[in-house]
């Protein structure tokens, strides 16, 4: 059975024919309150009333009746025993019951808590607040006799929002030297006492009253060393602490993030030679220009033999331009490739700085060895895809020579974008705020430790939401959504990153990314290019607190999302398939109905129809009001096209459409082709199949988005998520000579329930790719990089264009539903280099003969990229 696989172009009188989470982190746990059989509650530990503004506390399903009163006490405890009497107090405020109207604003904020009575603190007791929030604040329900009816605490981002807005707008928090002074700036609203502790000194500092920001300033440039904030405050659920932590906005840190590093950015010691000089390569227009090549910075070098072995996994093995690594990015970039984009390289807490492991697997191609020595020292070897942030600011230790020198990482940071715009490619960066690796008080929390109940996002008890399965921040609150903010500024500016991923995108406020790429283009004069992963689910699903920026969120704003209609589709099933369903479930390019599997079972024809209809539909952009003939030979918009209940069209511009069949997470294609595609499939048509889904990304209309190793077949031996799967799982060899299928059942943790379908298609040694099959892969692909660069036929700016020029042929009830055939009409469009362009993509076993009455006539013709491949 061979796979026919054919691109053809078109030339002005020629023609053209031929042819996803996952980290893992820790969650936490609410309080449990003493409660009554008549459902009244009270706690001290828990939050389930909110401070909506500086004045206004709503305390959701309240029952009864009775005084309620703000009982404080600066340095903890409060007792509020239920049916007791309260202890431990300072004193406490009483509130009226508010009667008003919420604020508009306000009350969309606060729409996703339960209904419940809203209270009001006395317009004389508000400037004693400020003071109280820096102690214990428990709200008290009484009854006349002054018994405990219900007690919480209440959550503050509302009240701390409202109180110390202007801190939004201060502009150095951090440290910063200026006028020969060095100057420390935290935003801690509720601590009692904040102070700079150094080696040499500690230095008091001071409060300001309308930020909420702590000041401390030194005399001289103290650039080199070290620092720590010392915090006094108020913790639910504990009491009053002091904690040594680290700045939030660190820049840089000695050996695992213990201090944070004071450093000038511009400072010419930091800039290592021709830094100002290297300008980010002027490829990328619009969105739609980028090819992106998602790479993880350990595993570009760590497996290169002819990287040096002390840069071997670091930073600068991008420097090493003779290296294999550094060659196949520069005929990658030659081809067309734009952007390499880097997974998490801020600081991340999972891997540590200095004496990290590297096991050495051994075992047969389904032997559980391998698995087991990677499992044994998960916890200390040097590998982690980084997905859990401690300071978003920093780059990773990790990565650099010396983790110990503060200067170190952020001089070779630079040298690395340096080398990789001197090969022709811009950086691009996975950003995660939506969650940190640790929260409370937990040595590894930063932000809780200096404002505690305020960065995180809580539930309706005030324990930290963990759907992104760490603990999740809050952006929708004013100062989480400033650190993302300058952050992203940061590295845009000081390191020149081109464009941002967004890890979980769909869990931060749409009304946030648009501020931030505001913010982001004028601190730059450029403007960066912004997508991520706009999944909606969790606490924030169908925009439960805040309008998302979340797929079909995003219309009119130019941000990408990632589009999962046409991964599906391509590879069949979804993300996260698990048992039959990873061999059963085929996709358009693996043999649905046209060559099923020997567990695929019968399906109806239509199921192929619908998967080639949906992949049309990606191929132009997901544009909501592209008009398709469906396999029903109806006329729908792709917005009304639905799959699994989710509409294929939801881009307003292509620009908002990211295309993409593989990523860093679940199987790899060449992967979940191995499970899906018959068994028989011979190593060619493999590699034909793996082409396949590449030229659907290609010819897509959108932003297309590849995973590092897709263009050399590249395997993770089944591995549906290698995030601490060790160098072994993760493996490529820019060699060209092996892919690193079958080195061994993948690990336990994610895959050990699938063991047994794994076993025999890793025992299938006809599976593996010959050299030659490698080889073959990585020229093709690049070819498909060189015609989609060749035209902007291929990278359409609008939706206009895309409804206009683009038009689909076979379509309809009597297609052939495992060929898709286009053309692209070029007349009078800037940068199109043909008067017409056709594709088409036969993913069957057999050659197929189409009739085209709107291609006759014309004197069509190979493309040059092809006739040259084919000379």
């Amino acid at each position: 059975m061979r796979r026919i696989i054919s691109l053809s172009w078109a030339r002005p009188g020629l023609a053209l024919a031929a042819l996803l989470l996952a980290s893992a982190c820790g969650g936490g746990g609410g309080a449990v309150a003493a409660g009554a059989p008549d459902g009244r509650l009270a706690s001290t530990a828990d939050a389930r009333a909110f401070w909506l503004t500086r004045q206004l506390i709503q305390w959701p399903q309240l029952g009864g009746t009775g005084t309620v009163r703000l009982y404080h006490a600066a340095a903890g405890g409060i007792a509020a025993p239920l049916d007791g009497t309260v202890t431990g107090a300072d004193g406490a405020l009483t509130l009226d019951a508010f009667t008003g109207s919420v604020p508009v604003g306000v009350a969309a904020r606060f729409k996703w808590i339960a209904a419940g009575p809203v209270f009001a603190l006395k317009d004389a007791d508000l400037p004693r607040l400020p003071a109280l929030l820096a102690g214990q604040l428990v709200l008290v329900q009484e009854d006349a006799a002054g018994r405990v009816q219900n007690a919480t605490t209440a959550q503050l981002p509302g009240a701390l929002d409202d109180l110390y807005a202007a801190a939004a707008d201060v502009p150095d928090l951090g440290v910063s030297i200026v006028g020969g002074h060095t100057r420390f700036r935290v935003w801690a609203p509720t601590a009692k006492k904040v102070a700079v502790v150094m080696d040499d000194a500690t230095t008091d500092a001071a409060f300001d009253a309308a930020t909420g920001v702590w000041t401390a300033q030194r005399a001289g440039d103290l650039s080199g060393g070290y620092y720590r904030y010392a915090v006094d405050l108020f913790v639910r659920g504990t009491g009053v602490v002091r904690n040594l932590v680290t700045d939030p906005y660190s820049v840089s840190l000695n050996t695992d993030s213990q201090r944070s590093y004071i450093a000038n950015l511009s400072a010419a010691p930091l800039k290592p030679a021709g830094w100002d000089a290297s300008a980010i390569p002027a490829r990328v227009q619009a969105l739609p220009d980028m090819m992106v090549y998602e790479l993880h910075l350990r595993d570009f070098s760590i497996n290169d033999p002819t990287v040096s072995a002390v840069s071997r996994g670091k930073y600068l093995a991008f420097t090493e331009t003779a290296s294999n690594g550094m060659k196949h990015l520069k005929a990658l970039s030659d081809a067309g490739l734009t952007d390499v984009h880097l997974l998490p390289v801020f600081d991340i807490a999972s891997v540590p700085e200095t004496g990290c492991t590297t096991p050495a697997p051994s075992g047969a191609a389904d032997s559980e060895s391998q698995q087991a020595t990677i499992a044994a020292t998960a916890g200390s070897d040097c590998f982690n895809w980084g997905y859990d942030p401690w300071h978003f600011n920093a780059p990773e230790g990790s990565y650099a020579s010396d983790a110990a020198d503060g200067a170190r990482r952020i001089v070779e940071f630079r040298r690395m974008v340096m080398a990789l715009h001197a090969a022709g490619l811009r950086v691009g960066m996975d950003v995660v705020y939506n969650h940190t690796t640790a929260s409370g008080q937990s040595p590894k929390s930063v932000l809780d430790r200096i404002v505690p109940g305020y960065y995180h996002r809580l539930d309706a008890v005030g324990a930290v939401t963990t759907s992104t399965c760490c603990d999740n921040t809050a952006t929708e609150h004013l100062m989480m959504a400033k650190l993302m903010i300058d952050s992203a500024v940061l590295w845009a500016r000081e390191y020149k990153i081109a464009s941002f991923r967004f890890d979980l995108m769909g869990h931060q406020p749409r009304a946030a990314m648009e501020q931030l790429q505001a913010r982001v283009n004028a601190a730059t004069g450029r403007t960066v290019q912004l997508f991520g992963e706009g999944w909606n689910f969790g606490e924030v699903v169908n925009g439960a607190r805040f309008q998302q920026a979340a797929q079909g969120q995003l219309g009119g704003t130019g941000i990408g999302a990632f589009g999962d209609k046409m991964r599906d589709a391509v590879r069949g099933g979804s993300c996260c398939d698990s048992g039959a369903a990873l061999v059963s479930a085929q996709g358009w390019i693996n043999g649905l109905v046209y060559d099923p599997n020997a567990q695929a079972g019968t399906r109806p024809a239509s199921d192929l129809r619908n998967a080639a209809d949906l992949v049309r539909g990606a191929l132009a952009g997901s544009i909501a009001d592209y008009r398709l003939t469906t396999q029903n030979d109806t006329v729908v918009a792709l917005k009304d096209l639905a799959n699994t209940g989710v509409a294929l069209g939801y881009a307003l511009q292509p620009g908002e459409a990211v295309n993409y069949v593989e990523n860093h997470d679940n199987q790899t294609l060449f992967d979940i082709n191995a499970l899906r595609l018959p068994a028989g499939t011979s190593r060619e048509d493999r590699a034909r199949v793996q082409l396949l889904g590449a030229a659907i990304v290609v010819l897509a209309q959108g932003t297309p988005y590849f995973h590092a190793g897709v263009d050399l077949l590249r395997s993770k031996s089944l591995d549906k998520n290698s995030y601490d799967s060790g160098d072994w799982f993760n493996r490529i060899d820019w060699s060209a000579n092996d892919n690193f299928f079958a080195t061994g059942l993948p690990p336990q943790r994610d895959n050990g329930a699938d063991w047994p379908l794994l076993r025999p298609v890793l025992q299938n040694a006809a599976i593996k790719p010959q050299p030659a099959d490698i080889a073959w892969m990585r020229d093709a692909f690049r070819d498909l990089l060189k015609i989609r660069a060749g035209s902007t036929l291929l990278r359409l700016r609008t939706a206009a264009d895309i409804n206009t020029r683009l038009v689909f042929h076979n379509t309809g009830s009597a297609q052939v539903p495992t060929v898709v055939a286009a053309s692209l009409d070029g007349t009078g469009y800037a940068g199109a280099g043909f008067q017409r362009l056709a594709y088409f993509i036969n993913v069957g076993t057999s050659a197929q003969t189409l009739t085209v009455p709107a291609l006759a006539g014309r004197a069509w013709q190979l493309h040059p990229v092809q006739a040259a491949a084919t000379a």
